[in-house]
């Protein structure tokens, strides 16, 4: 039987219980979905963007789906510290597919913010989550989004509306954790109204050694005007399988970056599609892969220039040690009325290793003649010569070589907006260098 048949059969035998523990308003996408998913199947390394990942090995294995929403015996709060110091955020957490509601921040949100469970904001907001939820995620282009509407029961909903600024970082720590091997199906939908403001931390963690799956689908609406800084800090274990598919939506003037960063993993696919539908609207997209072992991360990214005067700057950057694999394809596409465009796109990668790989696809497709543009990559070593140089001063090469790992990757880190999440990093990665960071079955973070 293969992966897509075993889920396949799963959804029939138990679509009543995944609406009896879910909302209207997901349940009313399910059939069409699983209809999707049933004729597309998963994505094979026939079809270009998956050339470099085996899906079919990823959702083969047999993972227990917890879809009678059976409690799991864990409060986050006492068990699991991820608040970074000094940081003052508003602390949420997401155990494996379901927001944890049974002990919240008390801060008290700005009026009219929504954040919570998207399940309960289904509920009580049938309207407001209906007009966003999956419209951006369209279940016939993307078979695991298909497969992930599906499945998806809860998930987690922000609202910011007109002109309101959420003044706090927001950071929500995604849990995985069972006592046996398990699929998680999570969905995140965030709107920003016109003039709105959020900056928002995810940290994605394991604290189990068991295998675990788990896909997620992000839908993001950037109102006119609005802000916001989405930053996704990946740091989980070898055995942790992970497929993201982000999809931002920006008007006009609306100024959006979006920074994804891979401290430790399994086998990790992210897919991240940006439409500029405004004139002036902003993007930045920053990525970071440290991997070793036989570790790989595989970041395929879209953005569509539909109109003109915007601009996108694009920069991933990878280092692979041992027999990891590093996978980036990434294209611009300017629209014939997107004249003005400005767009910049690098991917650059170091090789430590002969049976380390990296592919890389950079893409410029313009169909308009007064823009700016341009991309380019590169796969490459440490520089000798400046290696050489820094031990002629009395350094030795295990800490030159350390040094010169920092500084390749130190421009990534440098995006991020929050000084103190930005120092800690600079922390996370020496460290990771080093090779005294690994995959969590508690919290790094503020260790």
């Amino acid at each position: 039987m293969s992966a897509a048949q075993q889920y396949i059969d799963i959804f029939r035998q138990t679509k009543s219980m995944i609406n009896k523990h879910s909302a209207p308003v997901l349940n009313a996408l399910r059939d069409d979905a699983m209809a999707c998913f049933e004729k597309a199947g998963l994505p094979t390394k026939k079809i270009e963007r998956y050339r470099y990942i085996d899906m079919e090995a990823m959702f083969a294995p047999d993972y227990g789906l917890n879809l009678n929403k059976l409690d799991i015996p864990v409060n986050p709060y006492d068990v699991f510290h991820c608040d970074v110091p000094n940081m003052s955020t508003l602390l949420y957490f997401v155990v494996n597919d379901a927001f944890y509601d049974k002990l919240l921040p008390k801060v008290k949100l700005p009026e009219g913010v929504i954040l919570g469970s998207l399940r309960q904001a289904a509920e009580k907001h049938p309207d407001l989550v209906s007009k966003y939820y999956g419209k951006l995620a369209k279940i016939e282009n993307e078979s695991v989004v298909a497969l992930n509407t599906a499945f998806t029961q809860d998930g987690l909903f922000i609202y910011v509306p007109k002109n309101v600024k959420v003044e706090k970082t927001v950071q929500v720590i995604n849990i995985l954790r069972s006592d046996v091997d398990l699929m998680a199906n999570r969905r995140v939908l965030i709107v920003l109204e016109e003039g709105a403001s959020l900056d928002i931390l995810f940290c994605d963690h394991t604290m189990d050694e068991n295998n675990f799956l788990s896909t997620q689908v992000m839908e993001v609406y950037a109102g006119p005007n609005s802000h916001l800084d989405l930053y996704e800090l990946e740091e989980t274990g070898l055995k942790s399988r992970c497929v993201r598919n982000m999809y931002v939506r920006q008007e006009a003037d609306s100024n959006v970056l979006l920074n994804n960063m891979t401290l430790y993993n399994g086998m990790t696919r992210n897919t991240t599609e940006v439409s500029l539908v405004g004139e002036g609207a902003e993007i930045g997209m920053y990525g970071m892969a440290i991997e070793d072992r036989e570790q790989l991360v595989d970041n395929n990214t879209f953005i569509d220039h539909v109109v003109g005067r915007c601009r996108s700057r694009e920069l991933y950057k990878y280092v692979l040690d041992d027999s990891s694999t590093g996978a980036f394809a990434g294209k611009v596409l300017v629209r014939p009325n997107a004249q003005k465009t400005d767009s910049q796109q690098t991917n650059r990668d170091l090789c430590m290793t002969k049976t380390a790989h990296m592919y890389t696809q950079p893409q410029l497709e313009i169909y308009a003649d007064d823009v700016k543009c341009a991309h380019g990559a590169a796969v490459g070593q440490l520089d000798e010569s400046a290696l050489f140089y820094m031990r002629a001063r009395g350094i030795d090469e295990h800490e030159a070589r350390l040094l010169l790992m920092f500084a390749f990757v130190n421009d990534v880190i440098d995006t991020i907006n929050i000084d103190v999440l930005k120092d800690r990093l600079h922390h996370l990665v020496e460290k990771r260098f080093r090779k005294e960071l690994s995959g969590c079955a508690s919290c790094k973070i503020c260790k």
